[in-house]
């Protein structure tokens, strides 16, 4: 039985059910202010407590957490779409220009952070979730695509790989149906850890007011508001915070779980 992968599963599990409950349900209508119940503990009416608009921090926690699992979920797809071919090129092409190429083309990503690729695009187009997915997808292209490149240059060299080019096949067919399927565990494993990052991320930028924009809900957005109000009511700050905390917590724990349950090695190494 793999603890973590049973833990991260249920953690991840818990927030991805609030957020499709969200759709249908919350305690509280998310954008509804009631000033008399400004800044409540957490306890009776308001499980978490009030914001400073006496709007509920429960309902808005539900609902901030499809945002940020939505942002995040999309970047990966984006990341894993453009990324894996990419790194497949690459390794199908190892030596060339192309490869070349794709690699400087990912370390001149990798020179710029999100948060700062998020700050370049919104300077143009505006600040917004959409934006905010853009910035997250681009930084995931060069993670998939090194992961990529690196796992198949290995397969490369193995006997069915040879057994495959003596037959006839071309590069491209050989990386979609003999390297891309032997990599796909490592993907997938990749893929939690990035969607842990996305939802950080995400965070991150609607913090500093680049991401979903109000009245969307936003887990960052929420810390942001909180920050003048700690010293008097620190639910504000604490519930948020512990939502991000739980949620990365969780993926990385499943990510660490499915790792090993995926890699027998590692599976016989913890035995």
């Amino acid at each position: 039985m793999n603890r973590n992968l049973i833990f991260g599963g249920a953690l991840s599990a818990i927030f991805i059910a609030a957020a499709l409950i969200s759709f249908v349900w919350t305690p509280y209508t998310y954008t509804g202010m009631n000033i008399p119940d400004r800044l409540l503990p957490p306890g009776g009416a308001h499980l978490l407590g009030t914001d400073h608009f006496g709007r509920d921090i429960l309902s808005l926690i539900m609902v901030g957490a499809r945002t940020s699992i939505a942002v995040a979920l999309v970047a990966v797809g984006i990341g894993i779409s453009l990324g894996v071919p990419l790194g497949l090129w690459a390794a199908a092409r190892r030596g060339s220009l192309v490869d070349e190429i794709i690699m400087r083309g990912n370390d001149l990503v990798f020179a710029f952070p999100s948060l700062v690729i998020a700050i370049l695009i919104t300077a143009v187009f505006g600040a917004g979730a959409i934006n905010a997915i853009i910035a997250i997808g681009i930084f995931n292209i060069p993670v998939f695509a090194r992961i990529t490149r690196g796992a198949a240059l290995s397969l490369w060299e193995r006997e069915f790989i040879l057994a495959a080019r003596v037959a006839g096949k071309s590069a491209a067919r050989i990386s979609f149906e003999h390297i891309l399927p032997n990599v796909t565990n490592l993907l997938i494993v990749q893929g939690t850890i990035q969607f842990s990052l996305g939802i950080l991320a995400e965070a991150g930028l609607s913090y500093v007011g680049l991401g979903a924009q109000p009245p969307t809900p936003s887990w960052g957005r929420m810390l942001a508001d909180a920050q003048t109000m700690v010293s008097i009511a620190p639910h504000m700050a604490l519930m948020p915070g512990f939502a991000i905390i739980l949620t990365v917590l969780g993926l990385n724990l499943m990510g660490d779980g499915l790792r090993d349950y995926l890699d027998p090695r590692l599976r016989v190494a913890r035995a």
